[in-house]
């Protein structure tokens, strides 16, 4: 990756379309800028006012300010040409030249398997994120599970994965170094700490207006070998995902829920019109994928093993009796743990798998 190949990226009118089909003519970012305005405009098409900004690499300057922004803030890149970069995504037809990462470069070409689903995640839903990805774990898949970082099924799928012990990439539509939502920073900074990464391909340059999302969605989408969808209401931001998925060829799989459920009736209807396979299981989506593992479903599933629990941790499990569901105010009064410590103990608990959080602020016993 070179300051070429960021500068590929600030063009205005070129956009991801445009780089790849440059990169498709002429080899690499540093074979465009090494063309004549001749071979821009007549080889490769381009506008005239495009290719004079190339040749006059008006882009540079930002793009040398991009590569000193990156190093304070500790941010890798990796550019299409990269032998590195996701290779699912290249064959895309509209891939971002450069993808920009915190954490792990490896876990960018993984297994990736997409889980994505509803912000409004159901109990339900966050079950099932358990008991698929649970279960690719236990068959040993080495699986990476991929999501956008997400409120709902998104967090979920991150969290559960981290239980379990899988790489997880989240990817999001925001300049890094920051995640969105901002509530999501702890679990952002334990992908990273377990080996995954957190991906954008926004540029520090880039003025945030909430356009970003479906763009990101197909990042999730071109790198995974296939998308799940756990839980989604009609015209659900899931449910473009599943569509990207479709169009670039990958599998595409849902979870199915109870007829009438609000947080069902995306998923069911992809079933319904067999725009997805259902899966209910770990097992039905190696199954779907093809993937060579050991023997499906004669493993028995096992519980990851219980963590050594500090005093709050400790103080905060043993106020949530079995079957009981409590809010935070009351889980403050039960353990004696301060408010303000409250909420960073509950994370540990859930990222260690012994706590479920459910709508409303409320937790139970896993």
């Amino acid at each position: 990756m070179t300051v070429d190949d960021i500068a590929l990226t600030l063009h205005r009118g070129l956009g991801p379309k445009g780089a790849a089909h440059l990169i498709a003519v002429l080899g690499s970012a540093q074979a465009v800028y090494a063309a004549s305005e001749e071979e821009l405009v007549g080889g490769a098409g381009l506008r005239p006012d495009l290719a004079r900004d190339i040749r006059r690499r008006t882009a540079h300057r930002q793009a040398e300010a991009e590569l000193r922004y990156m190093q304070r803030h500790g941010i890798g890149a990796v550019a299409a040409t990269d032998a590195d970069y996701p290779a699912l995504l290249r064959d895309c037809p509209d891939p971002p030249h450069v993808l920009y990462f915190v954490g792990e470069r490896s876990a960018l070409n993984g297994r990736n398997l997409a889980v994505v689903g509803t912000r409004m995640a159901t109990p339900y839903g966050q079950r099932m994120c358990d008991v698929l990805i649970g279960r690719l774990a236990e068959l040993e898949t080495h699986a990476t599970v991929v999501s956008g970082l997400a409120y709902g099924i998104d967090g979920h799928a991150h969290r559960a994965a981290l239980r379990y012990g899988l790489p997880t990439v989240a990817v999001v539509a925001n300049v890094l170094p920051e995640v969105s939502p901002s509530s999501h920073r702890d679990l952002a900074r334990e992908v990273v700490a377990h080996g995954g990464a957190i991906v954008s391909e926004l540029h520090s340059q880039t003025r945030q207006n909430g356009s970003f999302f479906i763009p990101r969605n197909r990042i999730i989408a071109g790198m995974s070998e296939g998308t799940v969808v756990v839980e989604s209401p009609v015209g659900g931001g899931a449910l473009s995902t599943a569509e990207l998925a479709d169009g670039y060829g990958r599998t595409v799989m849902a979870v199915p829920g109870r007829a009438g459920d609000k947080c069902s009736v995306g998923t069911n209807r992809l079933i319904m019109a067999r725009s997805a396979a259902m899966v209910c299981s770990g097992d039905d989506v190696v199954r779907e994928l093809g993937w060579d593992i050991v023997r499906v479903g004669e493993i028995p599933a096992r519980k990851p093993a219980p963590p050594l629990l500090a005093g709050d941790e400790r103080r905060v499990l043993e106020a949530i009796g079995e079957g009981e569901t409590l809010d935070t105010d009351t889980l403050a009064v039960r353990s004696g743990v301060p408010a303000g410590s409250l909420a960073a103990v509950l994370l540990g608990l859930e990222l260690a798998g012994l706590i479920r959080s459910l709508p409303g602020r409320r937790y139970e016993r896993v």
